[in-house]
């Protein structure tokens, strides 16, 4: 056998094998055009229109909603430093009071003692 003919029937054999190769191919991209990527493509753009519906109700709602959220939180700061002063000023008059009450105490006990001093006088002088 020439190298001639060997070549013709190698390129054959290989000629062959890529038609084979084609016929296969063929059938698959048909079944992929026939079924699953159509059924895929279409889920994908429902999928999209959802998320392009949610996220309008989304801006909508964080436009609307946000501005009134601000508000709030802008009021609740307001009665915040409002309820700190009033503590401040309960603190100090807590601490007035208390000043006043340790000052009676230790007026009446400066009293006691002096009306203690006073009726023992008597009691030694008569001794």
């Amino acid at each position: 056998m020439s190298l001639a003919i060997l070549a013709n029937a190698l390129t054959m054999i290989l000629c062959m094998a890529v038609l084979v190769q084609s016929v296969r191919m063929m059938r698959s991209l048909r079944t992929v055009k026939d079924g699953a990527l159509t059924e895929v493509v279409t889920a994908l753009e429902k999928a999209t229109a959802g998320a392009r519906s949610v996220l309008s109700e989304m801006k909508s709602t964080l436009g609307t909603d946000c501005a009134q959220h601000a508000r709030l939180v802008e009021q609740a700061r307001d009665l915040r430093d409002e309820l700190s002063d009033m503590i401040g000023i309960a603190d100090a008059a807590c601490e007035r009071v208390v000043n006043a009450v340790g000052l009676a105490n230790a007026v009446r006990s400066a009293d006691a003692a002096d009306d203690e001093d006073a009726e023992t006088k008597p009691e030694a002088e008569l001794a």
